[in-house]
C-alpha cells in the first residue's frame, strides 16, 4: 500500500492497514512562506519525517484592519479576491505537482471566525459578537465568500482535501448563548461542505489555541472526515478511543504538542508513542493535538513518525 493508500483505506468501515500512519505540522519561518522555498521546505519535512501526508501551512492570513473598531464596522470588511490568494496558491499548485503521486496533499483553512480574528484580534471579534452579531455578521459573511475563493482554486488544483480550522466554541468563549450555533458555526460549514463535496480526504480541527472545550457535541454534524483535537476536555482527559467513538469517525492526535515531541529524547517519544499506539482505535492518525514550536528537532518527529509504523506492524 502507498502512503494514499493507507490514509484513504482509513475511511472504510472495515479498516486494515499495514501500520499507524502519523503526520506533524510545523511553520517554517518567514524565509519560507512563498514562492519555491516554501514549495522545497515542505517537501524536505515531508521526506525527512517519513510523515504520511503533506499538510501545507497557511502564511497569507488577512491583513488588519485597524478602522473595524465597532460591531457595525464590519460592513467595511473588504472581499479579497483571486488576486489576493496567488502567493499561497502557488505554494499549493508546486506542492500538488510535487507530491500528489507520493501521498495526500491537504491545506490549512482557517475558518471565517478565526479570519475575522487575524482582521481584527481574537479579543475584539469576540466582544464583537457579543455585543451585536447581526451587525458582524455582515463581515462574516464577506470573509466566507472570499475564503470559498481559496477553497476553490485549491480544489481546481487537485488538492486531495483540507486540514479546517475552527475555533469560537471554547469554554471561555460564548458560553450560555447560541452565538457560536448562528454566527461562527454556519460560516465553518459553508467552507467545510464545499471541501467535503469535492475532495475525498478532509480533517476537522477543533483548535484550542485560545482556551479549552467544555462541550465538543456542537461539532459532532461537521461533516469531515477525521477529527484532530486535544483530548483535554472539560476537568478531564478523552482517551483515543473515546473521542474516536464520540465523533463517530477516525482521530488524529494522541500527543500534547508541548510535551515529549517537543523536548524528549528519541528513547523517550518512542516510548511514549508505543503507548500512545498501544491504546489507540483501529482507525487512528498519531499526530499531536495543534501545530508543534517551529524549532522542534525533525529527527524527533522522524523517531515518531518511524516508531508509529513499527508499532502499528
Amino acid at each position: 500500500m502507498t502512503k494514499r493508500d493507507v490514509l484513504l483505506s482509513l475511511l472504510e468501515p472495515r479498516h486494515s492497514s499495514r501500520y499507524v500512519p502519523a503526520a506533524f505540522f510545523m511553520h517554517f519561518g518567514a524565509a519560507y512562506r512563498e514562492g519555491q522555498a516554501a514549495v522545497d521546505r515542505h517537501l524536505a519535512y515531508f521526506r525527512h519525517t517519513g510523515m504520511d501526508f503533506v499538510k501545507i501551512q497557511y502564511e497569507h492570513s488577512f491583513p488588519p484592519i485597524p478602522e473595524i473598531k465597532r460591531p457595525e464596522d464590519w460592513a467595511k470588511m473588504p472581499l479579497y479576491g483571486e488576486d489576493f490568494y496567488a502567493a499561497p496558491l502557488k505554494v499549493v499548485e508546486g506542492l500538488v505537482r510535487a507530491a500528489k503521486n507520493e501521498a495526500l496533499v491537504l491545506v490549512t483553512l482557517y475558518s471565517p471566525f478565526m479570519s475575522a480574528g487575524h482582521t481584527t484580534s481574537d479579543q475584539l471579534i469576540t466582544e464583537h459578537l457579543k455585543a451585536d452579531p447581526e451587525a458582524v455578521k455582515i463581515g462574516l459573511e464577506i470573509i466566507t465568500e472570499s475564503l470559498l475563493t481559496f477553497v476553490r482554486g485549491c480544489i481546481g488544483l487537485g488538492v486531495d482535501g483540507f486540514y479546517a480550522s475552527t475555533q469560537g466554541g471554547e469554554a471561555h468563549r460564548f458560553a450560555g448563548t447560541d452565538i457560536f450555533a448562528s454566527y461562527v458555526k454556519p460560516y465553518d460549514l459553508v467552507l467545510m461542505e464545499e471541501a467535503d463535496a469535492a475532495c475525498p480526504f478532509n480533517i476537522l480541527h477543533v483548535c484550542d489555541y485560545c482556551g479549552g472545550y467544555d462541550d465538543l457535541s456542537p461539532f459532532l454534524d461537521y461533516p469531515l472526515d477525521v477529527v484532530n483535537c486535544s483530548l483535554a476536555l472539560g476537568d478531564r482527559v478523552m482517551t483515543t478511543r473515546e473521542a474516536a467513538e464520540f465523533f463517530g469517525r477516525p482521530f488524529m492526535g494522541g500527543m500534547d504538542r508541548h510535551g515529549v515531541i517537543a523536548y524528549g529524547d528519541v528513547a523517550g517519544i518512542s516510548k511514549v508513542v508505543t503507548d500512545v499506539v498501544a491504546e489507540a482505535p483501529d482507525r487512528f492518525i498519531l499526530g499531536a493535538d495543534c501545530t508543534i514550536p517551529g524549532d522542534t528537532d525533525w529527527d524527533a518527529i522522524r523517531a515518531a513518525v518511524d516508531t508509529a509504523h513499527r508499532s502499528g506492524a
